[in-house]
């Protein structure tokens, strides 16, 4: 009768049931990109501008690539990142936090330039593209760009990353798969080895 090690056993079967949900966890990551993708093509196709929407709205990602309008009364603390402009050049996007009459504070990427120089901006009516924000919060893109800067490199979700994401669930079944064959073939080779002693 055949003995398998119980420790080393569920060693490797945790970590291929690891492996296994990591797997399926980029195929939901796939599927919500392809949403994304989707609702981006949607929104490309109307015109009409929407609200920006509050920093708490629980919907807030259903407005991303669309149309909008801000009214700022104002222009807060700007800060400078590096970017590209609409003919993918390398330089600084600026960015102001527009301050509503509501209290409310609107991040707004104002446009692109090739220093690191704050414009003269105190205010106005911004028209541009709701952009999601790497910390989950939203931003409009300016469209047409402030203070005499260039225009911005306008927002696009990246129409590859569901298939990185497949790429990533194919992985992570392989990763499980190949634990799974070698710790079998690890098994009978130890086994062969016990008989042949």
């Amino acid at each position: 009768m055949r003995r398998w090690p119980i420790v080393p056993t569920l060693v490797v079967l945790v970590a291929a049931a690891i492996m296994v949900k990591l797997g399926f966890w980029q195929l939901g990551r796939m599927h919500e990109e392809q949403g994304k993708l989707a609702r981006f093509e949607q929104a490309a196709e109307l015109d009409a501008p929407i609200a920006f929407p509050a920093s708490d709205a629980p919907d807030r990602e259903q407005a991303a690539y669309r149309r909008s309008t801000v009214e700022c009364a104002g222009a807060g603390e700007w800060r400078t990142t590096a970017g590209r402009n609409s003919q993918d050049r390398a330089g600084y996007v600026q960015i102001v936090e527009c301050l509503r009459s509501g209290g409310e504070a609107v991040e707004v990427q104002a446009g692109w330039s090739g220093d690191l120089a704050a414009p003269d901006w105190n205010g106005g009516t911004v028209q541009g593209i709701i952009a999601p924000n790497r910390d989950g919060s939203m931003v409009l893109v300016a469209d047409p760009p402030l203070a005499g800067l260039e225009a911005n490199a306008l927002p696009t979700p990246s129409d590859d990353q569901p298939a990185k994401n497949l790429s990533y669930a194919v992985q992570w079944f392989a990763f499980a798969l190949t634990a799974l064959v070698i710790y079998v073939l690890a098994l009978r080779r130890r086994q062969r080895d016990r008989t042949g002693a």
